[in-house]
């Protein structure tokens, strides 16, 4: 009756189900009540509430450690699993620290980021996973 699922044999909508549900059982642990949201809402995947009712996260889910100009100054958390780490991170001071230290690129970008405005890590990096302690949970 309980069998195990293969992440792998997931769909893309199944995996971000089950994300959500990893990512949100991870936060609880720390006071939050996340609510699924039907659509994204001004970016976000999910409403992360602490229980002082006065932090609120918008948060946007990711299968892997991420940047989206799209994201920009909209306040987005963006939540990943990676391996049995969770990050939960500011992205607009992930994507300013990654432009400081360079890491988009050559001279800082790359085509991708240049011409659609994405960058993405199927692994995060040290320099990520350093920057990124503070945000693990």
């Amino acid at each position: 009756m309980f069998d195990r699922v293969s992440y792998n044999s997931l769909n893309s909508r199944q995996k971000e189900n089950y994300n959500f549900a990893k990512i949100a059982a991870r936060l609880a642990d720390y006071g939050y009540n996340c609510m699924r949201l039907s659509d994204d809402w001004q970016g976000a995947d999910f409403i992360a509430i602490q229980v002082d009712n006065e932090t609120f996260l918008r948060v946007q889910i990711k299968g892997r450690l991420a940047i989206n100009k799209k994201y920009c100054d909209k306040d987005i958390f963006i939540a990943f699993l990676s391996g049995d780490d969770c990050f939960v991170y500011p992205h607009d001071k992930f994507l300013n620290y990654t432009k400081k230290r360079g890491s988009l690129g050559a001279r800082g970008s790359t085509r991708l980021w240049d011409n659609q405005g994405i960058r993405t890590w199927r692994k995060p990096p040290l320099w990520a996973l350093e920057w990124l302690a503070d945000y693990k949970i």
